[in-house]
């Protein structure tokens, strides 16, 4: 097996037969991680950051006033980004056994990367002083354009795990 492969390829038994979201010994798992209830606290939070933050990069774009407070909201963005990204990463070590790119989140986690990398391109320049102020705040709009494709992707996730869970009680 090459590297590439183990890292696209999931294990093999490492998806539920039942085709559900976890098995029941990583639904146990789940249900047990201290990061779980980080995780359900970070996304929505990190949302509402988003949200706040779009706002006063549209204002800024539109009078080119409180650039200083769009900034640093994308910057509160990021932080939240990384960080929900590593807690995220231990989550998904203590249900799966891997850090990143487990079967059942592998394309949430490819997505989550993508995400990842735009933030930092904007901290970069940001940082840098790369590109015009207008260039930026659009590069902050269209990482947050992906997240919110990644975010719909978990949303649709939650909603599979707790249809799966009510199958689960029904049988």
């Amino acid at each position: 097996m090459s590297i590439s492969s183990s890292i696209i390829d999931p294990p093999v038994g490492s998806a539920p037969s039942s085709g559900g979201l976890y098995t029941p010994e990583q639904r146990q798992r789940r249900d047990a991680s201290r990061w779980t209830l980080v995780q359900g606290i970070l996304a929505p939070l990190q949302f509402v950051v988003m949200l706040g933050s779009a706002a006063l990069i549209f204002y800024s774009l539109r009078t080119g006033a409180a650039v200083f407070w769009a900034d640093a909201s994308v910057v509160l963005k990021t932080f939240l980004l990384l960080t929900i990204m590593v807690t995220g990463s231990l989550w998904e070590y203590d249900v799966f056994g891997k850090y990143l790119f487990a079967h059942a989140f592998f394309w949430e986690d490819v997505v989550s990367m993508g995400v990842i990398v735009l933030h930092l391109a904007y901290m970069a320049a940001l940082v840098g002083g790369l590109g015009t102020t207008e260039q930026r705040l659009v590069l902050a709009l269209v990482a947050y354009a992906a997240y919110g494709v990644n975010a719909v992707q978990f949303l649709m996730k939650l909603r599979r795990a707790r249809l799966d869970a009510r199958r689960a009680e029904a049988a």
